[in-house]
């Protein structure tokens, strides 16, 4: 990208999946596929621009957001393209999508005016792929004329104090009622109490909406803080790392407990992403996982996953097939994660960096002990020493198992792995013992 384009339009930074970063209160409203963004030249006052200064950025991703425009190359390894974001606030106006036959034969067009610093120049959105353009440009209309940008932390709008009054009730009968004005009898008067019931009902839901909307906002704000003080604490976990004491670490990990289980800022929905759901919802899972990852000692079950990222996305729930298919489509992407599938069936989630080799010198480790020499070890003494769960614990020791490394002895208390002591048996002299090595050491235990 040319250094005009870098210094008129923001640069956008992405996660480590190619996801975008959200600003504060962010929220992610539409995405497009296959969108190329192209200048027309145009003069102001001051200094006269020519879309040469800017080149066509061809074939990328369109997110929509609240705040900006975004477009991210699609292929973020091969493309030269820096991803870019468009304010919203620096667009001045959007121009209506103009109906000829012309316009039947080429690919959609949204054309819209920005202008920074007293520079001015006319942006074209061209939408090459497939996708809702008319909702792409509905929600750029809605999220232009929100300005949401300009919205602060509201204290939520105030409470409505007034009761509603009681329709006609008085004490005792009569022809006139508590306030002297004549009471109503007969058709007119069922009528009139129907009207009055009917209007104190309205006014009461409109109330009740009213909190509710109130609840939403803070509810969504209450998200955005913790989010912030997730960031915060994950910054400051690694400076703080040789410093403070055990209490105030058990602390920070409750409080990333209860973060976690607070929910995502921006969930991707089928609605928001189209026909690019699953590629995001792949991106977004990627950076979601990091954290439970490293809690969980590099590698965790896809059930255990499937239940956080829903507990996470709040109502924006996912079926487990499309758990699954994001998974899959990894391997396609630059993540640090994968999905892998042990011997037996077991599908989880471990970091590349995850090395088996260093697992094996761990149990081999731990079933070298002379206490384990004698009785061996279980899933669950595996898991203690792994720092993971007993049933991850188990699938490597059978993967250790099927390398050759241990042996399992099978009884009614359950699996019991052994050190494989024969390939230090000597085949020509089976009775022979040695004087070093783990079997002489076994040897030894008894």
């Amino acid at each position: 990208m040319s250094t005009a384009t870098t210094s008129f339009f923001e640069p956008a930074s992405v996660t480590s999946s190619g996801r975008p970063v959200l600003h504060q209160a962010e929220v992610e409203c539409h995405l497009l596929s296959s969108v190329d963004l192209e200048t027309e030249p145009t003069t102001t006052a001051t200094t006269p621009i020519n879309s040469l200064d800017f080149p066509a950025l061809k074939s990328g991703l369109g997110i929509l957001t609240t705040h900006r425009l975004l477009w991210l190359p699609s292929n973020a390894t091969t493309d030269s393209s820096s991803p870019i974001s468009i304010p919203l606030s620096s667009v001045t106006h959007i121009f209506s999508p103009k109906k000829s036959i012309k316009s039947m034969f080429h690919s959609p067009r949204i054309r819209f005016q920005v202008s920074v610093h007293s520079r001015s120049v006319l942006v074209t959105l061209v939408i090459r792929g497939k996708g809702d353009i008319d909702g792409f440009l509905t929600k750029f209309w809605d999220c232009w004329r929100g300005r949401a940008w300009e919205i602060g932390n509201d204290s939520g709008g105030g409470s409505s104090s007034g009761s509603v009054p009681a329709s006609g009730s008085v004490s005792g009968g009569g022809l006139y009622s508590s306030d002297g004005s004549v009471r109503l009898v007969g058709v007119s008067g069922i009528l009139r109490k129907e009207q009055e019931m009917w209007e104190s009902t309205d006014k009461s839901l409109q109330e009740a909406f009213h909190d509710l909307n109130a609840l939403m906002r803070k509810a969504k704000e209450m998200v955005i803080l913790a989010e912030k003080m997730r960031q915060k604490l994950l910054s400051g976990s690694s400076s703080q790392s040789n410093s403070g004491n055990d209490e105030e670490m058990g602390s920070k990990e409750e409080m990333q407990d209860w973060l976690l289980s607070v929910g995502i800022v921006s969930p991707v929905t089928k609605e928001s992403a189209g026909a690019m759901y699953h590629q995001q919802l792949s991106r977004q899972l990627a950076d979601f996982v990091r954290i439970p990852l490293e809690k969980a000692g590099g590698m965790i079950n896809l059930i255990d996953i499937y239940c956080l990222f829903n507990r996470a996305r709040g109502t924006e729930l996912i079926s487990p097939e499309d758990l699954l298919q994001a998974c899959s489509l990894w391997e396609k992407f630059d993540v640090p994660v994968m999905l892998r599938k042990f011997d037996s069936g077991v599908k989880v989630i471990q970091n590349k960096s995850h090395s088996d080799e260093e697992v094996f010198a761990r149990i081999k480790n731990l079933v070298s002990k002379p206490e384990a020499l004698r009785s061996g070890i279980t899933a669950s003494d595996a898991a203690m020493t792994l720092g993971i769960a007993p049933a991850m614990a188990k699938e490597h020791l059978l993967t250790a198992e099927s390398k050759g490394l241990l042996c399992r002895d099978i009884s009614p208390d359950g699996f019991r792995f052994f050190i494989n002591l024969f390939p230090e048996i000597n085949s020509d002299d089976i009775h022979m013992v040695k004087d070093h090595g783990i079997y002489s050491l076994w040897i030894k235990s008894w």
